[in-house]
């Protein structure tokens, strides 16, 4: 049992400040009040206090290939089965490719992340890998599987149902690439199945332009509207969305994941966060392709801060882009797979303590701290 104590505490899903103490037993908050001490004391002396971090969506295997392909284009670099990052891991040795997993995990654990929604690639084999590579590590990844079978113009759906049924087995859900590389009776059966067992089915909709022009050439449908008409649990980018896309999306009440540096690498446009929060979108923060980013979520946050006052011309609530990378997580229909908690009593106790350089605990943490600055992780698996 400990306490950490004097700290500005950024509790509950909203993270209201408080300057509370919070009482740790057995990997379980079980109080947090003014003077609860009990335990070894851990005096933080006004440090900020803030959930640990989820990244919302990660390639993890592309951690074999830091860097490569700068400067081409969307298609060149990731899309199946001729990107550069497949043709990487289809050539990829086992052992190199969990030994880069985990590098890049024990980054993502350093910089103050206990979760991430890994999107894998590899069938069955590389479910396995990551659990492999991410065994007795404090982070937690939720991994959404796929199959070759999914893809091709006219795929054996009796092939399909069964790899989904088997990958889901052992996985926390699935996820195709995009609408390009598969058919709407694919779609449909990874949403159902995944919602039968309650499980996460997620995919890229709107990366680029280009994207949005093809399917509306297509199918007269926007790949937004294809991720809501087939009932995806998750949609991830919406950098380029249409006419009314993102109204549908907010009717719909279906997740959605931002990754903003990424989309900037690859040079296909900006979410429109501002928008999206007027809507009551709610969505997550992800790092995207560890070739393209590292998973650094401070990084994430400042880049994202920034990015969008001078592109929509306002500014961004500081508390909405924390939220981004905590607590939204909490208002997703899939939170019962992620298992992410918050800073409330009962909850587990997975929070990062973080040096404090200003009055605004928000910007401190979007726009100040740096890895360095972490004074501790505090996470289920962390005995202090």
């Amino acid at each position: 049992m400990f306490t950490v104590s004097n700290g500005i505490i950024l509790k509950g899903q909203d993270l209201v400040p408080v300057r509370e103490d919070i009482v740790v037993d057995d990997g379980k908050i079980i109080e947090i009040a003014k003077d609860a001490k009990e335990g070894k004391i851990i005096d933080v002396d006004g440090a900020i206090v803030c959930p640990s971090f989820i990244n919302g969506h990660v390639h993890i295997g592309d951690s074999i290939i830091k860097d490569e392909g700068y400067g081409l284009t969307l298609a060149e670099m990731v899309k199946p089965p001729n990107g550069v990052k497949h043709v990487a891991l289809s050539n990829a040795e086992d052992d190199d490719l969990i030994n880069a997993m985990r590098q890049s995990m024990h980054d993502m654990i350093d910089s103050g992340t206990t979760h991430f929604i890994d999107y894998r690639e590899g069938g069955i084999k590389g479910v396995k890998l990551l659990k492999e590579a991410s065994k007795d590590l404090p982070i937690k990844p939720i991994i959404l599987g796929r199959d070759d079978s999914f893809y091709g113009d006219d795929p054996d759906l009796a092939k399909v149902k069964i790899a989904i049924r088997k990958l889901l087995k052992i996985a926390d859900g699935i996820a195709p690439s995009g609408f390009g590389e598969i058919t709407p009776e694919v779609a449909s059966l990874i949403s159902e199945e995944c919602s039968k067992q309650g499980k996460i089915s997620s995919i890229h909709v709107a990366e680029s332009e280009s994207n949005q022009i093809e399917s509306l050439n297509n199918d007269r449908l926007t790949e937004i509207a294809k991720g809501v008409n087939s009932n995806f649990s998750q949609l991830v980018h919406l950098t380029n969305p249409k006419a009314n896309d993102l109204e549908l999306v907010a009717r719909s009440n279906q997740n959605v994941v931002v990754c903003p540096r990424a989309n900037a690498t690859l040079n296909v446009g900006v979410a429109p966060l501002s928008k999206m929060l007027e809507l009551g979108i709610m969505p997550l923060l992800g790092s995207d392709n560890v070739m393209l980013n590292s998973p650094n979520m401070f990084r994430e946050l400042e880049f994202t801060l920034k990015l969008m006052s001078i592109y929509h011309k306002s500014y961004i609530n500081p508390k909405d882009l924390v939220k981004m990378a905590t607590t939204n997580i909490c208002g997703f229909e899939i939170n019962n797979v992620i298992g992410k908690s918050l800073i409330s009593e009962d909850s587990f106790a997975e929070f990062n303590v973080l040096k404090s350089f200003s009055k605004n605990p928000y910007l401190n943490i979007c726009n100040r701290v740096e890895t360095k600055n972490i004074l501790y992780t505090i996470n289920k698996k962390i005995n202090v």
